[in-house]
Order: C-alpha cells, then structure tokens, then sequence
C-alpha cells in the first residue's frame, strides 16, 4: 500500500504519462491522416497554431478538425522527443516536446511543441497546442 507521500507523486506520473502519450498519439493520428480522431484529442474549445504559423490561433474542435480536412494530402513522418511535462493541478498541465518532421514535399523541418493539457470526462485533452519551426 501507499504512503500518504507516494501516492501524490503517483498521481503525477500517471498525468505526465498519460500527456505525453497524447503528444505521441496526435503525431500518429497526424501522420495517418486520421483528422476526425486527431480534432478528438483536444477539448471542445480547445486552440491549436501550427508550426508554419505560430501567431495564427485555430479555435475550437470543428475549426481545428477543418483545418486539417484542408490541408493538401501529402506523406508525413513526426518523431517527437524531449517530452517534459509539468503538472499544474490534478485537472491541468503543461508541456513541451522537439519535433522533427519528414515529409514528401521537402527538407526535414525541427521545431517544438508548447501545450496545455485539460482532464475532461473523455480524459486528458489538449487545451492549447502551439508549434514552432526552428529550422
């Protein structure tokens, strides 16, 4: 059994593994073209800015599931890596991960991830997500 002082820290591995496995989760949905379940992984009112365009905020779940419906078909490899995430509360937390994408259309782009996680009824979702390219 637990300890009063274990089971705290418990609790904050279980967020941080279960948001860094939507991190991995959205890049697999992403690469799979699979948008109706990518949109899912984020809350209702949730906002996204792609990495292409970090200042311009996509807001809500059928905005966001639109704009990748959009997007030109195209083949896509994201490998996501340096995963730290930062547990604010039980229901809210905050992340960061390096991406590095392959794509048929052109010369591998690095950049990042910076999130903010929500615990719904449906589990955790992205409240924010906002890429950036480095190079």
């Amino acid at each position: 059994m637990e300890s009063n002082e274990e089971s705290p820290r418990a609790d904050i591995r279980a967020i941080e593994q279960d948001c860094a496995r939507l991190i991995a989760r959205y890049a697999n949905l992403n690469d799979a073209a699979r948008w109706e379940e990518l949109a899912a992984l984020y809350a209702e009112d949730g906002r996204m800015a792609r990495p292409s365009a970090p200042d311009q905020w996509i807001v809500g779940r059928a905005a966001i599931l639109a704009a990748f419906q959009a997007r030109p078909s195209r083949v896509t490899r994201h490998f996501c890596s340096n995963i730290v995430i930062e547990v604010i509360g039980l229901d809210e937390a905050e992340g960061e991960s390096a991406m590095l994408l392959f794509t048929d259309a052109g010369a591998p782009k690095v950049g990042s991830f910076h999130d903010r996680f929500v615990r719904t009824d449906d589990g955790w979702r992205f409240s924010e997500r906002r890429g950036s390219l480095i190079f």
